[in-house]
């Protein structure tokens, strides 16, 4: 099934963190949580979002620690 597009377009980055290759999917609204998956797509956390705004707090460092940032996927459709 085909989601509709967003606003902002969905996004997928990807970083070194902690040593390892992570991929970051940002919120794509104010009350929605980004995540952050591992090389093999698992979750690892919401590093943002959600009420707080501060994710789930389970990678708080994701910000301050993350490097190498590359855009790999963004949504193109209008």
């Amino acid at each position: 099934m085909r989601q509709a597009v967003s606003n902002p377009p969905s996004k997928v980055f990807r970083y070194l963190y902690k040593g390892k290759i992570v991929y970051y999917v940002p919120p794509i609204c104010c009350d929605i949580r980004s995540t952050l998956f591992d090389e093999d797509c698992n979750v690892l956390c919401s590093p943002d979002g959600g009420f707080s705004g501060g994710g789930d707090e389970k990678c708080a460092d994701f910000f301050a620690s993350r490097l190498e940032e590359k855009l790999i996927w963004q949504d193109a459709r209008k």
